[in-house]
């Protein structure tokens, strides 16, 4: 799609004081890409407004034209959500990065989308209160991107993702009006829950330009464990053994190769060397008394079930050691090869046939993988890897090795994305998990919200 100089003008003055706007050059395609492998998809223009009210009006201009409007974060969703498939323009909401307000009598914080995930929990962190949510990226991530994805990460186990935690939202719609949905209330049922409709929603419904979001005390003691075992199922073993005793705030699997490559990225020796798996597990909670009683009562789970060496962080500079070999897993992963992610989830108890049948999978296309993630939820990231396998191999297995894995997830009673969204590169297999009516009554709402379907098209329905 062109866009004539007449619209460009309009859209510079829609945008208002203080916005940017890019037109071309090597600024304007860095909106075509996000940390999703591979992808790129070119913007006619990308536009970041300094005000909210500006979102509206860019939105309304785009909705008189019939322009494809893709809103974006921080750029580092691993589904392609936030990429213009159908060009059009990128709407970056990062200039609009105001905690509006902190109440710390009723424990809500209202935010706007730019946040960045980190500074908003520092902050509420601050005035004593909590903000669990805390996705892999939380320090260049920002809350319209968490609001947009119904983002979770390790502390999803104990405290739920990002839709747990939100009350009531401002949504600039298609047309470019303005609604509020939700309150500053812990309890309304005035109408349809609207606020969890447009959360998750991947932007394709309205765009979040304020969020009010609830709050509880600090906890004010946490405990971190890392727990080796010989292999696979002793480790998940120990994941299910612990959840018999305790609620732990993170619970984290990572098979050897995941641990090993991290530890190779940061330069550091793996903590427990020649193991098959690894247990991450933290636990949290208002008092050393209670977190160190949790602590032993997990330890003794975890021991139980077969840990050869469980290694207690005994200081903060342990605990960030070990929390960076978690941290760094992804990344570390990646570099090892061409790759492509999954985010898969079950049945915590059915992990370990997951991960078994992955494996199977792998084998039978002659390509690798190597599984790490939220043991504690049953949210697995399925890395696929080409390693040494030839460019035919991985051409035609790859995708017939993640459908595999798919139709294994959802048989084992799961689903085909935990976190990371459906978003572009995820659509053509959603008839896995949703029946051909489920997938109707989804259009069916996109149709009544967005009838010109300019809102971020192209994702999550199969073509």
């Amino acid at each position: 799609m062109k866009l004539n100089t007449v619209f460009v003008e309009a859209l510079r003055l829609a945008a208002g004081p203080g916005a940017k706007l890019y037109l071309g050059g090597d600024e304007l395609e860095l909106f075509g890409r996000d940390e999703t492998e591979d992808l790129f998809f070119a913007a006619d223009a990308a536009v970041q407004p300094a005000e909210r009210e500006a979102v509206a009006r860019i939105v309304r201009l785009a909705w008189e034209h019939g322009v494809p409007v893709t809103a974006r974060g921080g750029g580092t969703g691993l589904s392609g959500g936030a990429l213009p498939v159908r060009g059009g323009i990128v709407l970056g909401l990062d200039l609009l990065d105001r905690i509006l307000e902190i109440d710390r009598d009723n424990m809500i914080v209202r935010v706007e989308p730019g946040v960045i995930t980190q500074n908003l929990q520092e902050a509420v962190e601050a005035a004593g209160l909590f903000y669990p949510p805390d996705p892999a990226s939380r320090g260049s991530c920002t809350m319209g991107g968490n609001l947009a994805e119904n983002a979770g990460g390790p502390r999803a186990v104990k405290y739920g993702v990002t839709s747990d935690w939100v009350l009531g939202l401002e949504v600039v719609l298609a047309d470019g009006s303005i609604v509020h949905t939700g309150s500053a209330c812990r309890k309304d049922v005035t109408g349809y829950d609207m606020t969890h409709l447009f959360v998750g929603s991947e932007g394709t419904l309205g765009i979040i330009t304020e969020a009010t979001l609830r709050l509880i005390p600090y906890p004010s003691a946490r405990a971190l464990l890392l727990a080796a075992f010989p292999g696979l199922q002793e480790g998940l073993d120990g994941v299910l053994s612990v959840f018999r005793r305790v609620t732990p705030s993170v619970c984290e699997f990572l098979e050897s190769a995941a641990l090993e490559a991290a530890a190779r990225h940061l330069g550091r020796p793996v903590p427990v060397p020649g193991a098959g798996s690894y247990v991450l597990l933290e636990v949290d909670g208002d008092g050393e008394e209670v977190v160190e009683a949790e602590m032993l009562s997990a330890g003794e789970a975890l021991d139980r079930a077969g840990a050869t060496e469980i290694v207690v962080a005994q200081n903060p500079r342990q605990t960030e050691e070990l929390w960076a070999l978690r941290r760094a897993a992804g990344e570390a992963v990646k570099a090892l090869s061409t790759y492509k992610e999954e985010d898969c989830v079950v049945p915590r108890a059915r992990i370990a046939d997951l991960v078994r049948g992955v494996k199977e999978i792998a084998r039978k296309h002659g390509i690798t993988t190597i599984c790490y993630g939220h043991a504690g939820d049953g949210n697995i990231h399925v890395n696929v890897l080409r390693m040494d396998a030839d460019e035919r191999s991985w051409e035609v297995g790859l995708p017939r090795a993640v459908e595999e894995i798919f139709r294994l997830t959802v048989s084992l009673g799961g689903t085909i994305s935990g976190e990371h969204g459906i978003g572009y590169s995820q659509r053509r297999y959603l008839s896995i998990r949703m029946s051909q009516r489920e997938i109707e009554l989804h259009r069916t709402i996109k149709a009544a919200l967005d009838p010109r379907g300019i809102l971020n098209p192209g994702k999550i329905f199969p073509e």
